[in-house]
């Protein structure tokens, strides 16, 4: 009886409506709880005052703090600004373009390599390859896209200060080249070799092995050989005047990326050839039709008639006893640099290397046989069976740059070999 007096005048107590809380509404018992602090009074008749915890304190609460506590606050948050993860945060806008939009215009001269040597920008079309772009540095100045997904896809740190245009698909397919347009397309200034960021993988695997491109004039060609370069590990490629820019769309497309991958250095002089190569370096023309060409060559007193790459042999040569005397006579005479003829295959990369690949229509130049002679290289012969013309330039590049590759491999293999042995 004594418990149950105690337990009645417990009871009494006014905090009694808080404690039983099976008369009242749960969701609104533990939405008082989150208000403002309360006090729990245990059977025992201990009283235990809880406050809310961090985040949950009232308005009143959080108006009432100190000048001081809400500096603090304000110090640990960062301005979403600096730290932009969306579009939304970065604060980045696009215009919309309507008929007769005079910014559009440039798209009809871009592709004009007058225009991109007066104004020094190129036009980039694809979303691997403006990505690949922007990745290597180079500076974009406009973009041109149908959708904003694809802008959305490009690191928003690069896009900041470029003009960004949404434009109709049908604009973009008016534009393109291609038969499957991308939705993009962006003029970028035209990239500076020096500048560039070229990847981390591709400077680590360069060789010693240059590339000199000599009156290629096909830019599918020039292409391939630029993607066949970045995949040897060339440390450079030099084109000189009379080769197709390098930067024109169709050799951007046959590239898939090379431009950005090993550095290019476009439109030189072959005065300006020596200053960009490496001391010591021999310099080998890819002009392997031996004394049958040379004949030929002097009889048309042009040097760009030669071919390199025939199914001719040097002894099918005493054929023709006069171009034989007027060989020797020009030689004599100094006019023909004379270079030694080798195989593809014997070790031609012991000293820094630079091969030369002509067109093959105009062939290689006088200058290029002038410098190989310089530089105490010669002529590399790749034997193809009798009958067919010539290779594909592209190919006869990958051939002479894959196979520089393998010496280089070998004599690294043998080297390593030689120093575990000692």
């Amino acid at each position: 009886m004594a418990v149950l007096g105690e337990r009645a005048c417990w009871a009494t107590r006014p905090l009694l409506p808080v404690v039983r809380t099976w008369e009242l509404d749960a969701r609104r018992w533990v939405r008082a709880l989150r208000r403002s602090p309360v006090k729990v009074v245990f059977p025992s008749g201990q009283v235990v005052e809880r406050k809310p915890g961090p985040g949950k304190q009232p308005r009143k609460a959080a108006a009432e703090a100190s000048p001081r506590e809400q500096r603090l606050k304000q110090s640990r948050q960062v301005p979403p600004s600096q730290t932009p993860s969306t579009w939304e945060e970065s604060g980045l806008r696009y215009d919309k373009a309507f008929p007769g939009d005079k910014r559009l215009s440039v798209m009809t001269v871009v592709k004009s390599r007058q225009f991109r040597e007066k104004q020094g920008k190129i036009l980039l079309e694809g979303r691997r390859l403006i990505a690949d772009a922007l990745k290597a540095g180079a500076v974009p100045r406009v973009f041109f896209f149908s959708r904003l997904d694809y802008i959305k896809e490009l690191p928003i740190e690069k896009l900041k200060g470029v003009s960004l245009i949404k434009v109709k698909f049908e604009d973009i397919k008016d534009w393109s080249d291609l038969v499957t347009p991308q939705g993009i397309m962006g003029i970028f200034a035209k990239p500076d070799h020096v500048k560039m960021t070229y990847p981390e993988t591709q400077l680590l695997h360069a060789l010693p092995i240059l590339l000199i491109c000599d009156n290629l004039r096909d830019p599918g060609n020039l292409g391939t050989i630029l993607r066949s370069a970045a995949g040897v590990g060339c440390s450079k490629v030099l084109l000189t005047k009379g080769c197709v820019d390098a930067w024109e769309p169709k050799v951007l497309r046959a590239g898939m990326g090379a431009h950005f991958q090993v550095p290019i250095i476009n439109n030189l002089d072959w005065e300006a050839v020596p200053n960009y190569l490496p001391n010591d370096t021999r310099v080998y023309v890819a002009d392997n039709c031996g004394l049958y060409t040379q004949a030929q060559a002097q009889m048309s007193n042009k040097a760009s008639d030669y071919g390199w790459v025939c199914d001719r042999r040097p002894l099918k040569f005493h054929k023709y006893e006069e171009e034989e005397e007027y060989l020797e006579s020009a030689a004599n005479k100094g006019w023909l640099p004379e270079l030694e003829v080798q195989s593809y295959d014997s070790d031609w990369t012991e000293a820094p290397a630079a091969v030369v690949i002509g067109g093959e229509t105009s062939g290689v130049s006088l200058e290029s046989l002038q410098l190989a002679e310089s530089t105490g290289g010669g002529r590399l012969l790749i034997p193809i069976v009798p009958g067919v013309d010539s290779l594909n330039s592209a190919m006869a590049a990958s051939i002479l740059l894959f196979e520089g590759r393998r010496q280089l491999r070998v004599r690294a293999e043998h080297l390593s070999r030689d120093g575990s042995y000692h």
